[in-house]
Formats: C-alpha cells, sequence, structure tokens
C-alpha cells in the first residue's frame, strides 16, 4: 500500500477549492445554457456525458441538473451572504466562453479543467454515507485528520476538517471500521478526488483488527503468551538466524548495528517472503529450517521492516505464531517500527521494536564488554595488591614478635607460666575439699537430730503390731504389721513389738482400755 503524505501548505488551499463548488455550478450552468440554444436551433437533442463526445457536450447535459439546483437554492435562501454569492456568480457566467476546450484556438487550463471536473462531481454526486476501514491515519498541528477509507476491493481518500474534528466524541484509530457522511471533491492541485467527511461514527472495529483480537484471545487461553513459558536469550550468541526478505531494509539495519557492535557472531539469513499471499506458509518453513540448523543456532530473529497492518498481516497468522511458539531456539521478533504491534510479537521470547533494537538486544556491545572487563581487570589487581600489602604487614608483625626473636625465653616464660597455674589449681582443690567436708558434716548433724533414734534415747518406744490379722477364711493379712497410734488398731490376742532405746520387747495383748 503506498502511503500518501499531505502538505500541511496545501491543506488552506483545498478548502478553497471546497468553497468554490458552488461558483464551478454556476460557470457550468453559464455553458449548459449556451449549448442548449445552439441545440435547438439545429434541432439536435441534448447531449449527454459520454467518452465519445466532446466534454463542452458532456458538461452540458449534466449541468442542467446544477443549474436548477443552483436556482432552486436562489430562491429558497433568505440570507443575505447567499444573495452577495447569487451575485457574484452571475457575473462569473458572463465571462465563461461558449465552447471552452473544444477548439485549439480556446484550450482549457488544467486548473480550468479540474474545476470543471469538480463542478461535474458536485452536480452528479450528491452527499453520501459511506462504510470502510479507516488506514493511513493522520493528524497534523493544523487540527485537519487526513485518513483512508477501505473496504475489500478498493480504497478513497478522506479528510475530516478541523471544524468537523473538534466535534468528535471518539478518538479515530487504524483498523477501525467507521460509517463516514460527507460529499465527494476533487483537490485540484492534485488532480485526485476525496471524500470530505462532515460526519462519522464507529462501526466497530475492522475485519483485520475484529480477526486480530479474535486470535489473540484464543490463543491467549491456551498460554502463549504467558511469561513463565518465555526463554532467556544467550549472553554471547555465536550463530544467529534471521528469517526475513534478503533484499529488504530489515536486514541491511541489522546487520549494520551488528556488525556496529559486536564482530564475533556469524549470521544466517533465512529467505522468505514478508508479505502477500504465501508468506506467512515461506516464514513457517524459514523458523522450522532454523531448528534443523548445525551447529545449532544460538538466537532466532523473526521481522522485516514497517508498514501497514495489511502488509504486516502475516505476522498475525496462526500457523507464523504457532511456529514461534514451538521453536526449541530463542526468539526474538522485530516487525514494522514501534507503533506496530503483531502477535509474533507477543509470543516471542522477546520483542524489538524495531530491526535495528534486535540486533541490540540479541549481541552485547563490545564497547561496554570491554569497560566491563577492564573494570574487573582493575578491580581485580587492586584486590591482589591489597591483599598482598595486608599479608606482607602481617608477616613483618609475626616477624617481630618475641616467640620467632626469642624463642627459648619465651618457653621460660609459658613454663614458669603453668607452675603458677599448678600451684593455683592445687590450692583451689583442697579450698573445695574442705568446704565440702564442712558442708557434709553440718548435714549429718542436723540429720542426726531428726532421728528417730535420738527420740528414743529419752524414754520413747515405738510398738507395732507383729502378728497377722486372719479373717474367718484363715486368710492373712500382710499390710497387719504397722506401728501403733491408737488401742483400736489391735484387738486381744494380738502380738506386739515395743523397741526401745536399747533392745525390743514382745508382749500379748490380754486387754484393751479405751
Amino acid at each position: 500500500m503506498t502511503r500518501m503524505l499531505w502538505d500541511d501548505d496545501e491543506e488552506d488551499d483545498q478548502e478553497d477549492v471546497s468553497s468554490n463548488a458552488s461558483k464551478l455550478e454556476v460557470q457550468a450552468d453559464k455553458a449548459s445554457s449556451q449549448k442548449s440554444t445552439a441545440a435547438s436551433s439545429s434541432g439536435e437533442g441534448s447531449a449527454s456525458v459520454s467518452g465519445s463526445r466532446s466534454p463542452a457536450r458532456a458538461k452540458s447535459s449534466k449541468s442542467k441538473v446544477a443549474k436548477k439546483r443552483v436556482v432552486k437554492e436562489d430562491k429558497k435562501s433568505t440570507d443575505k451572504n447567499d444573495l452577495e454569492k447569487s451575485v457574484v456568480e452571475k457575473s462569473v457566467l458572463e465571462k465563461l466562453p461558449d465552447e471552452p476546450g473544444t477548439t485549439s484556438e480556446s484550450p482549457l487550463s488544467i486548473e480550468d479543467l479540474n474545476q470543471w471536473i469538480a463542478a461535474a462531481i458536485e452536480a452528479n454526486i450528491p452527499k453520501v454515507w459511506v462504510a470502510g476501514e479507516i488506514t493511513d491515519l493522520s493528524q497534523p498541528r493544523s487540527g485537519h485528520i487526513y485518513m483512508g477509507l477501505k473496504d475489500a476491493n478498493a480504497q478513497i481518500r478522506a479528510v475530516l476538517w478541523r471544524s468537523s474534528a473538534e466535534r468528535l466524541k471518539f478518538k479515530l484509530e487504524d483498523g477501525q471500521a467507521v460509517l463516514a457522511y460527507g460529499r465527494v471533491d476533487l483537490y485540484s492541485p492534485r488532480g485526485s478526488y476525496q471524500l470530505v467527511i462532515e460526519r462519522i461514527e464507529p462501526q466497530g472495529v475492522g475485519a483485520l483488527q475484529l480477526a486480530f483480537q479474535q486470535l489473540y484471545q484464543r490463543l491467549a487461553k491456551e498460554g502463549l503468551f504467558d511469561a513463565d513459558r518465555k526463554k532467556p536469550l544467550v549472553r554471547f550468541p555465536k550463530r544467529i538466524g534471521f528469517v526475513t526478505s534478503p533484499s529488504g531494509a530489515a536486514i541491511k539495519d541489522f546487520l549494520e548495528v551488528l556488525r556496529r557492535r559486536w564482530r564475533g557472531t556469524d549470521v544466517i539469513i533465512i529467505p522468505a517472503k514478508v508479505q502477500g499471499v504465501g508468506a506467512a506458509e515461506e516464514i513457517v518453513a524459514g523458523i522450522q529450517i532454523a531448528q534443523r540448523i548445525v551447529p545449532p543456532l544460538d538466537c532466532l530473529v523473526v521481522g522485516r521492516g514497517g508498514g501497514s497492518m495489511e502488509d504486516l498481516w502475516c505476522f498475525n497468522e496462526e500457523v507464523v505464531v504457532r511456529a514461534i511458539a514451538a521453536s526449541k531456539i530463542q526468539t526474538i521478533s522485530a516487525v514494522g517500527h514501534e507503533i506496530d504491534v503483531t502477535l509474533s510479537d507477543l509470543v516471542a521470547d522477546v520483542r524489538a521494536l524495531t530491526p535495528s533494537e534486535a540486533a541490540e538486544l540479541v549481541v552485547p556491545s563490545e564497547v561496554d564488554v570491554l569497560t566491563i572487563v577492564e573494570g574487573y581487570e582493575r578491580r581485580l589487581t587492586q584486590s591482589l595488591q591489597q591483599k598482598f600489602d595486608l599479608y606482607r604487614l602481617r608477616l613483618d608483625s609475626i616477624a617481630r614478635r618475641p616467640v620467632v626473636t626469642r624463642p627459648e625465653e619465651y618457653i621460660a616464660q609459658r613454663a614458669q607460666r603453668i607452675d603458677e597455674l599448678s600451684i593455683r589449681i592445687e590450692r583451689a582443690i583442697d579450698r573445695t575439699l574442705e568446704a565440702m567436708r564442712l558442708k557434709l558434716a553440718s548435714s549429718a548433724a542436723s540429720l542426726d537430730a531428726l532421728s528417730p533414734l535420738k527420740t528414743l534415747e529419752r524414754g520413747y518406744s515405738l510398738t507395732r503390731l507383729v502378728a497377722s490379722k486372719v479373717d474367718s477364711q484363715g486368710v492373712g493379712d500382710a499390710d497387719a504389721s504397722f506401728l501403733l497410734t491408737s488401742s483400736s488398731q489391735v484387738a486381744v490376742g494380738d502380738t506386739l513389738e515395743t523397741r526401745l532405746d536399747k533392745g525390743l520387747i514382745e508382749s500379748l495383748v490380754t486387754r484393751i482400755v479405751e
């Protein structure tokens, strides 16, 4: 697609041409009137527009409608400006030649011819609604908006003047499907016609944009665009593959940047169409070939230069997206310019805004690497020097110590120190043993004071039951022997044992007194 560039200097000229449309209609009416007079006198019918007849006769038949239209508008108009306009148009009619351009003596200028065509367009094509998809949108500082409207088979340039653009409630974008209302106009300086839009309404996105969104949503559900599946690039690649057109600007820019940044890399160009019918299949074939190259590639770049959405569409094809996703080699997508986004950009391991940036991403800068290496070299040298100085100081310090200069004296001092410590240990042990003996004696005295034997020495005794109690069945109670504290604990006939300070007394219970 050829992108038409607009000059800001020509914008006002276009508005001037548009404002002269009614004047051209009046000029056409004058010529038509003169032609009708000549035709009625000779008995000829009015001529219609035909490729085999002269431009003047074609203009005569078509301008009748324009004349009736102008007369009708003059009758209905009550505005002062419209009345003044009619006066000017009538003065122009009087100056128009009877048959302009019919002979070599009265040729038409290019400007007159364009004005004549503009009048014919204005007279025969009313304001219309047009449905199409926006392409090549441009909005310079003047505030006017220029674009193309296209469908599957054709396109037309269109312009939205600033006065109308200021009333827009939505933002126009490339790929947007719209309904535009306006009139067809001829831009005389270039001799091209265009649609002057007065109203424009969104109709949703265009077919390509809609296809892009639908495919994106479907592939996103499969996880093809997830960040966790993307592979990191090799830091210092030795072999790089590039699937692109070998004659395009993309590979030239890529190689130029690569030569400037890093010279230790081989580039293998895999030719493929990057636009038009069959481009997607060739790109997929190129990606598959790259997987089989031996020795294997360290990185694979897929891309081309900038273009319209139609030009870049092959990089939105599902087969290309899946081929990039299935690549075992790290991939970089370098399609178009910074504003161009394709599905290949989203599925690749790394997206480069341009082929030149792809070269910057795939290899490091030789200058930067040398700077880093030199920095490491300086740091390593400084570190080794610092270590050397530190160990030299430590060695000098050790060499000045007495253990090195006077080892016998050092050993004698250490022996004396050992003797002192031995004496201190022996004394500490003696003090500890004495303290423990004293503590043991104190504890023994305390225990002796609490002993029951001491109580017996003062005249007390201990009495306990020694004979086993036997029930009616002749079974004795092993727990019957215990110290007595009450007369109710014994019965007549029980045997008691009384312990005195010196000796034991065994007695038989013959009577119990409560």
